[in-house]
């Protein structure tokens, strides 16, 4: 389920929309295979038809039972968690009846990390850990897909948001020192070359 249009501000495009990754489901699909695998055991390993061994295969249809409602509730949460990386925004939000979600502007990112072990670098998952001014401070995302192009996009969406920024900015009126103190900034994070920076400044002295 993709993330809500209605729920974007007016000129926001979505760049990424992502789901967790497939290895979000590895616990309750662990539990029901080991339920099924027990039970099959069961039926093989015991005789008779005893009143001990028939508790045995109940307890069995019931883990069985159990596991793949785990399944199913973690699957409809799946569908409704997504992150996105919005012109404007990284937003996180997830919940199947009752919602709850986080927002960070991101002209408010400080910093991304992204954590992967051998075993999640090999099937294309791991964590992200987003450092901003936000109350927070700190936020960690779970399971993400290709979390290092994740946080390429992150980056790629905080260079253009910080030139539009600059663009409305930089209008008639401005204070052209503060304006050129932020180009050199911009220029000195790798957020403009040095022919846009040039060009931006010749626009803002009107040369």
């Amino acid at each position: 389920m993709p993330y809500p249009k209605k729920l974007l501000n007016d000129y926001e495009t979505v760049a990424v929309d992502l789901h967790p990754h497939w290895w979000y489901f590895s616990e309750p699909i662990a539990a029901l295979v080991g339920s099924i695998v027990l039970g099959i055991l069961t039926l093989v390993f015991t005789d008779g038809t005893g009143t001990a061994r028939s508790a045995l295969v109940w307890i069995v249809i019931a883990l069985i039972v159990l596991s793949a409602i785990w399944v199913v509730l973690r699957y409809l949460r799946w569908m409704t968690t997504n992150v996105v990386i919005t012109s404007d925004r990284l937003i996180f939000r997830s919940g199947v009846l009752a919602k709850h979600g986080i927002e960070i502007p991101l002209e408010r990112v400080n910093t991304v990390h992204f954590n992967q072990t051998i075993f999640e670098r090999m099937i294309g998952a791991g964590d992200l850990v987003i450092e901003s001014g936000a109350e927070d401070g700190q936020q960690r995302f779970t399971d993400i897909r290709r979390p290092d192009r994740v946080q390429n996009q992150i980056h790629s969406q905080m260079e253009e948001n910080e030139k539009r920024r600059f663009t409305v900015n930089s209008q008639p009126g401005a204070d052209v020192a503060t304006q050129l103190e932020k180009l050199e900034g911009m220029l000195e994070r790798g957020t403009l070359t040095i022919e846009e920076f040039q060009a931006q400044k010749d626009k803002l002295f009107g040369t």
